[in-house]
């Protein structure tokens, strides 16, 4: 599983799920992100091997997005996707029992639209992901010069 989050707001930017460790599906995760909602300034994960393979750093590097990882047994950097995590399995997976990863998959699918739209935050005051990520817009080209 992989998720592209937004960490202001906890936005669940897009996700991906598959059966193997292949690269595949973390890119396209990254490409569907990039062409919804744009290039961030800076995209941070860990050093995983589908983060750190060529073919996902190339698609940073094309987009001009400066590259943060997490270091090596620094399990605290990453603290906003392992929460998701954390939250996602206590809330709906474990809950759930999905039987197959196309049960799995429909699922992940509602629970990351009730994450975003309906589900409260306590660190966003109260607000769901989608009103956060709404409420804090700006223009590509000033972000980059404000860098």
């Amino acid at each position: 599983m992989v998720a592209i989050i937004d960490l202001y707001s906890r936005k669940v930017l897009s996700w991906r799920l598959s059966n193997s460790m292949k690269v595949d599906f973390c890119n396209e995760a990254l490409l569907e992100a990039l062409e919804k909602y744009g290039v961030p300034a800076i995209f941070n994960t860990d050093q995983g091997s589908q983060f750190t393979s060529d073919s996902f750093i190339q698609i940073l590097k094309d987009h001009q997005i400066e590259i943060s990882m997490d270091g090596k047994g620094r399990a605290l950097d990453n603290i906003y996707i392992e929460r998701l995590w954390r939250t996602l399995k206590y809330e709906d997976i474990y809950i759930k029992g999905y039987e197959s990863m196309t049960a799995l998959r429909d699922g992940l699918h509602r629970y990351f639209h009730f994450y975003n739209t309906k589900r409260y935050h306590q660190s966003l005051d109260y607000q769901v992901p989608d009103e956060k990520y709404e409420s804090f817009q700006i223009p590509d080209q000033e972000w980059r010069s404000a860098a």
